[in-house]
């Protein structure tokens, strides 16, 4: 019983402050903020209270944990709105593409113009689309690498749905209106600090399940999980170092100004790209890609080199988002220069997940779920050395602000991580779910080709626009004086900006597609399929007409 009021006096507490801090707003966005607050608050203290055995409350006893299987329920959940917030995601994405082609998409109201949605969409893909899968597979891994239940099962859930709520808050918040004006770090001071709990406590969970391990060892998969969680706790605290105008308000300043704030910020800006999308994506990696082909990791000492190296290099990368600003010299050198090594172990990566493929290769052929994770990878790697090329300061002055860099972040995204995700539900799917297999193989295929033909669009013309714009510039007349205006400029790009959007439309039509599998998949149906295997093809169609003389 004890536990039980302590329980309901925690989510009563939470609903009093939101209240009391709802009543005391000063802004409109604030006061929508901490309804929202109050509303979680009231659904914890109904559920807290619907799911308790009185019986066993009132005798002072715990309900007995199932030791005797994972705990799943949270990564199925995970797994559904991933899929969700994917879909999500992808459809904002293509609106406000096709906002800058179609400037009158912006409707006239501030709710819907390209400033608001644009953050909306970044947080919801990378945020709410990478995150819950993140923290969805994380668990799932971690369980199963070291063969035991999730340490803290009650602060587990606090974690997977205080990061729900953080997803609707900072999504509201943007449109809205209420953001710091900071890139991958918009949210408010009060978010943050939501957002900081939350992570806290993630922290918690993951490393109390590693330390209760019946596992000796602790896969390298583990490794970058914790990096990421680690990592980006670092870069959080240290970037929202702010100071709010009231504590009843949304409205705040950060700690850090100037050429200082810029460096932070992209100190920041840069390490959530590579402990956020690449090494927690590749803790999918090293787990799912071996799982799904059957094959050992290729080499697992080079996967213990590829971290130490990813994780080092990694963090000193920001400062070449700053070349040609007033950040010292030396600090763009120093940026660069570790941008350019990074190539080396990002490919180390590369190669070690391709190489599990040894002795595998047929199952590209086969096995689309394989197809897709092959394609990540080979993302991954273009990505990571596109990455380091655009650093270099001679490179840098012609790629940096214009849609080049656009299109590298999409090859990315939507290549690597999207593509690593992707094939990361369609692996769980039925094993969480107790299915023979997905709904429908070729249904994964059709996937695999709308979202890989959809990046091929998007990247190509983005990166086509990218340099259109660095040379249209940087062109001067004989007298010396700009020959194109910004407005020759951004129509020069109308055609690229509509094969980018028709590339968008190709991408968010494969997640549609994999959520309808999903769905099928969940409700126990099973298409009537043929298998997809090499004897589909006749096999005598390559071979010549007229015998050759060996046989």
């Amino acid at each position: 019983m004890e536990s039980l009021v302590a329980r309901a006096g925690w989510w009563l507490a939470a609903l009093l402050v939101a209240v009391f801090m709802f009543a005391n707003a000063q802004d409109a966005p604030f006061a929508v903020h901490m309804a929202v607050f109050a509303l979680a608050a009231l659904a914890g203290l109904v559920l807290s209270l619907r799911n308790t055995d009185y019986k066993l409350a009132a005798a002072g006893k715990k309900p007995a944990a199932d030791q005797g299987r994972y705990d799943d329920d949270l990564i199925r959940a995970g797994v559904i709105l991933t899929t969700f917030w994917g879909c999500v995601g992808f459809l904002v994405g293509l609106y406000i593409a096709l906002q800058l082609a179609f400037p009158a998409l912006n409707l006239g109201f501030e709710y819907t113009t390209f400033g608001r949605l644009r953050p909306l969409h970044t947080s919801a893909v990378i945020f709410a689309f990478g995150g819950t899968a993140l923290i969805a597979t994380s668990f799932y891994i971690v369980q199963r690498t070291c063969r035991a239940r999730l340490a803290l099962p009650g602060v587990a859930k606090f974690v997977f749905w205080g990061y729900q709520l953080f997803i609707v808050l900072a999504a509201t918040g943007y449109v809205l209106g209420v953001s710091q004006g900071k890139e991958y770090a918009e949210p408010e001071w009060y978010v943050d600090l939501w957002l900081t709990i939350v992570w806290v406590a993630y922290l918690a969970v993951f490393v109390g399940t590693i330390m209760k391990r019946k596992e000796p060892h602790i896969y390298v998969a583990n490794w970058f999980f914790l990096s990421f969680i680690l990592t980006v706790a670092m870069l959080h605290l240290v970037n929202n170092v702010n100071l709010p105008v009231s504590l009843f308000g949304s409205l705040s300043y950060p700690l850090w100004a100037g050429v200082q704030g810029a460096l932070v910020q992209w100190w920041y800006g840069h390490n959530a790209v590579g402990f956020f999308l690449t090494a927690g994506f590749l803790a999918m990696m090293y787990y799912f890609v071996p799982k799904q082909a059957e094959r050992p990791i290729f080499s697992y000492r080079l996967s213990i080199v590829h971290f130490w190296a990813l994780i080092f290099l990694y963090i000193w990368a920001g400062p070449h988002h700053l070349h040609y600003t007033a950040l010292p010299d030396w600090a763009q050198t120093l940026g660069m220069v570790f941008s350019i090594m990074l190539w080396m172990p990002s490919w180390g990566g590369m190669i070690n997940g391709l190489m599990t493929l040894n002795g595998a290769w047929d199952k590209v052929r086969t096995d689309p779920i394989i197809r897709m994770m092959v394609m990540s990878i080979a993302f991954y790697g273009m990505s990571t050395f596109e990455g380091p090329m655009m650093s270099i300061k001679s490179v840098n002055s012609l790629s940096h602000y214009t849609d080049w860099t656009i299109g590298h972040v999409h090859s990315g995204a939507l290549g690597w991580n999207g593509m690593i995700t992707f094939s990361a539900i369609y692996f769980l799917v039925p094993r969480l779910w107790g299915r023979e297999r997905m709904y429908s193989q070729r249904m994964i295929n059709w996937h695999f080709w709308l979202a890989t033909i959809g990046i091929v669009f998007y990247a190509a013309s983005m990166w086509v626009a990218g340099i259109t714009q660095g040379l249209m510039w940087r062109e001067y007349g004989a007298d010396n004086y700009l020959v194109n205006s910004f407005a020759e400029t951004v129509a020069a790009l109308h055609p690229m900006y509509l094969a980018r959007a028709f590339g968008g439309i190709l991408y968010l039509s494969g997640a549609l597609i994999m959520a309808y599998n999903v769905w099928m998949t969940v409700a126990g149906k099973l298409r009537q399929e043929l298998p997809m295997r090499q004897a589909e093809y006749n096999p005598d169609a390559d071979r010549p007409l007229v015998a050759t003389p060996a046989e």
